[in-house]
């Protein structure tokens, strides 16, 4: 991972900064999601009666995909010098655009929107995820996601 000083770290505002890996979203992923959630709409659970819906099988949950920000945010090769801990501090916005069928890859391209620095040893940052689903063009969510960092 590139440590950088806040000024490189400022020049890489409007710049894609990271791809993650793929990641397989299979039945038994979403089954666990749907238990710890208490969220067992058939869409997700039942194959069977999905597979009569317009989607022709399962799908993902939509907080299933947005979940793995936290894990595609270790795909970022670019972090501030000096920084201690970084907490998440919420979302601007989060659109689910294309739902994830089951046993579908996604990944995300993750670019720095912007980083303002919030009185000492804080620093706001702010990246927009793009969650892409493997062979189609449309992504499953696009979501602007804002950390604080403490230095």
């Amino acid at each position: 991972m590139a440590t950088v000083s806040m000024t490189e770290l400022k020049a890489n505002i409007g710049k894609e900064i990271g791809i993650s890996d793929w990641v397989k979203i299979d039945q038994d992923m979403i089954n666990k999601f749907a238990n710890l959630t208490r969220d067992h709409q058939f869409i997700h659970t039942d194959p069977v009666r999905a597979k009569e819906t317009p989607f022709g099988g399962t799908i993902a949950h939509g907080f299933l995909s947005l979940s793995f920000l936290s894990h595609f945010a270790e795909s970022i090769d670019l972090t501030l010098e000096g920084v201690k801990m970084g907490i998440n501090y919420g979302f601007d916005r989060v659109r689910f655009m294309t739902p994830v069928s089951v046993d579908g890859d996604i990944r995300a391209r993750i670019k720095l929107l912007d980083v303002q620095e919030k009185g000492v040893g804080r620093l706001l940052m702010k990246h927009e995820y793009t969650i892409e689903i493997k062979g189609n063009e449309r992504p499953a969510l696009k979501a602007e996601w804002l950390s604080m960092l403490m230095i």
